[in-house]
């Protein structure tokens, strides 16, 4: 089409040249030709290209009216392309719950309209298309998508193999979706048990094997033509208040935070990481002004720019949470981030108030327009060199050559299997025998699917389970099982040869512990899957069997079922340590720990 000849000859050779020499970040001969777009574009073009938005819809023109209504309530136009047209925004990010990602040729449509209506514009310009898909409990892309375990799981393996292979495959998929910016790895090393908002999303608490399992996912998500970007910078992992309703502060010195929070961004930035995620949280050992480090610029130019030489993409988390939005007001905030060393900023609740913010910035000179130019400049090259600028749309017949083929399935369920953890295994209660145990009761937690297409997990439990060859029946009780449900499944394990029980972040006074005590007591084998938390274990003191499978998608619940059935031997080890329920300041359980069909536990009782 017209508009992408005018895009091609307009960026005629960039890719190739940014090919040459070995800073992926530091400048080429291709930034010549960038420099010549930059130059050639409006003060108002170059504020939209800093601003990565949210959109309703499944189409970029014709969307549903109930995602135009809320396009017109939230940002004043109607549609993908309204927003192209009136801010000239430079990325886009897909959302499940914005309705963008129901199955994958909608998505490559929506990939392909979004480019169409930049590229239309005068002076238009590709868009860089993100998404967050971490797998395990943050997915936006589901089934028919190939989806992998968590990064906690990956863990758990241990495999850097599995882990560059994760991003391999996941990155190909998102490829062929036309999304060629992923919010992922989390590079946070997750060291508070009580961590509302990483937890699970953490290869770990310890920071040499995060760093590992980063840089082996960067180099998967990269070799396959997708940005990666390690997030939280500088660290998010030691907080328990979550940054999307409050304002974190990590109390870690500077040498603490050189020794734990850094080390996975500086194997991240080794890499080759194509852009790195800000966090909305305030730490006094780096900067001591108060601000978030989103808007800190001695975090984010003098640590991250200046002492680790990083030169790449910086992106805000959401300017949507109020982690940054605390102590500046919506106007503020975006300029603020520039000033800070940002490139991108992530959707802001309010575009027109943060887009003029900008503008106004640059007109009153508070910011240069040369400011914007040297952040514009490291987003072109990173388009570049995606080759977004020289092939922006995607080949929507393509897509079920590469996305969830049988391949890309049994990759997923293989690695799954490497990753279930055996925390407890009293007197051998593990593996379940289809001759002696052909009954089983499937109870337990069924939170909603991080990508609205798996689950419920007491169902796909027991359907694994009986496709194994025993009698299965799921018998769901959720979070929070008052007394009668407990009765309930109580009555029902005493017809039951064993029961397997879903936990979902159990505490000390969860009436999950009870339903579990409850169960043991009927005399039956008992058997408990901690779907989300490994620390679940640390509640459940007289349960004879304990699995950790770190999060409750498909892929990670059949693996346990296989493990359960033995026909998988558990091989997972915890990648962080379990703390006693009753003195937090002893480890139950270290990592490392993990129990295989060889090695069986002793009694706990």
């Amino acid at each position: 089409m017209p508009s992408r000849r005018t895009v091609l000859a307009a960026t005629a050779g960039v890719t190739a040249a940014l090919a040459i020499g070995t800073d992926a970040h530091a400048g080429t001969p291709g930034d010549k030709k960038l420099r010549a777009i930059v130059s050639r574009m409006t003060l108002q073009e170059k504020v939209g290209q800093l601003f990565v938005m949210r959109v309703y819809g499944h189409s970029a023109t014709a969307p549903d009216q109930a995602d135009i209504d809320t396009n017109l309530k939230e940002i004043g136009v109607r549609t993908a392309a309204e927003l192209i047209a009136r801010y000239r925004v430079g990325g886009i990010i897909y959302f499940t719950w914005a309705h963008n990602t129901r199955d994958p040729h909608q998505i490559a449509a929506l990939s392909n309209g979004i480019q169409h209506a930049s590229l239309e514009q005068p002076r238009g310009l590709p868009v860089l298309i993100a998404t967050d898909q971490e797998h395990g409990i943050v997915c936006r892309v589901g089934k028919p998508a190939t989806l992998f375990p968590g990064a906690m799981a990956i863990g758990a393996g241990g495999s850097h193999a599995d882990a560059r292979t994760l991003g391999r495959v996941s990155g190909a998929e998102l490829r062929a979706l036309g999304i060629l910016q992923d919010y992922s790895p989390d590079a946070d090393v997750n060291v508070n048990p009580a961590n509302p908002v990483i937890g699970v999303r953490s290869f770990g608490a310890d920071p040499g094997a995060v760093a590992g399992l980063v840089a082996a996912e960067v180099s998967g998500y990269q070799s396959a033509g997708v940005a990666a970007t390690a997030k939280h910078f500088p660290g998010h992992g030691d907080t328990a208040v979550d940054s999307h309703t409050g304002f974190p502060v990590i109390t870690h010195s500077r040498e603490l935070w050189e020794r734990l929070d850094a080390v996975p961004f500086r194997a991240a930035i080794a890499a080759g990481i194509d852009s790195i995620m800000s966090a909305h949280i305030q730490f006094p050992a780096l900067d001591g002004s108060g601000d978030p480090a989103t808007l800190s610029r001695p975090v984010l130019t003098g640590i991250l720019r200046e002492e680790l030489g990083y030169d790449g993409v910086v992106v805000t988390d959401s300017l949507g949470m109020e982690g940054v939005r605390t102590k500046y007001g919506d106007d503020r905030v975006p300029v603020l981030a520039l000033k800070a060393g940002v490139d991108q900023l992530l959707n802001p609740p309010k575009l027109d108030v943060a887009w003029n913010a900008v503008l106004k910035a640059v007109q009153d000179g508070e910011l240069t327009e040369a400011r914007l130019d040297e952040s514009i400049l490291r987003i072109l090259r990173l388009k570049a060199r995606l080759g977004l600028l020289d092939r922006p749309y995607v080949d929507e017949a393509g897509i079920d050559r590469v996305v969830g083929t049988a391949a890309h399935l049994r990759a997923a369920d293989r690695i799954a299997e490497r990753t279930t953890t055996l925390l407890v295994n009293a007197g051998g209660v593990l593996p379940l025998s289809r001759r002696t145990h052909a009954r089983i009761l499937v109870v337990g937690a069924d939170p909603a699917s991080p990508s609205g297409t798996t689950g419920p997990p007491t169902t796909v439990l027991a359907g694994a389970l009986t496709e194994l060859g025993f009698t299965a029946t799921a018998l769901p009780t959720g979070t929070a099982p008052s007394a009668a449900t407990i009765d309930k499944a109580v009555t029902a394990a005493r017809d039951a040869d064993a029961v397997v029980v879903g936990t979902y972040n159990v505490t000390a006074a969860d009436s999950q512990k009870t339903l579990v005590e409850r169960l043991v007591g009927t005399g039956r084998p008992v058997v408990a899957v901690a779907v989300r938390n490994p620390y679940d274990v640390a509640h459940l003191p007289s349960v004879p069997g304990c699995l950790a499978t770190y999060s409750w998608t498909d892929v990670e619940l059949r693996a346990a079922a296989r493990v359960i059935a033995g026909r998988v031997n558990p091989r997972g080890r915890l990648p962080v340590p379990v703390q006693r329920a009753d003195d937090p300041a002893q480890v139950l359980y270290p990592i490392g720990h993990g129990l295989s069909y060889q090695t069986y536990a002793p009694d706990r009782a």
